[in-house]
């Protein structure tokens, strides 16, 4: 039971963080372009690290 309770406060906790961080990234003005290459960079490096096996 206080397994349960603890899951309840922590996913009730992480919806309140995500909802604090969607009205801050809507107020905010961001390069996307940015965001957007620097997540790319990160998914191709961890594409050619699976396909490669070296890095």
């Amino acid at each position: 039971m206080i397994r349960f309770v603890a899951i309840a406060l922590g996913l009730a906790l992480l919806f309140l963080v995500l909802v604090k961080l969607t009205k801050e990234l809507k107020s905010a003005n961001i390069d996307w372009r940015g965001v957007a290459f620097a997540c790319g960079f990160v998914a191709l490096a961890f594409y050619l690290r699976h396909a490669t096996g070296m890095g």
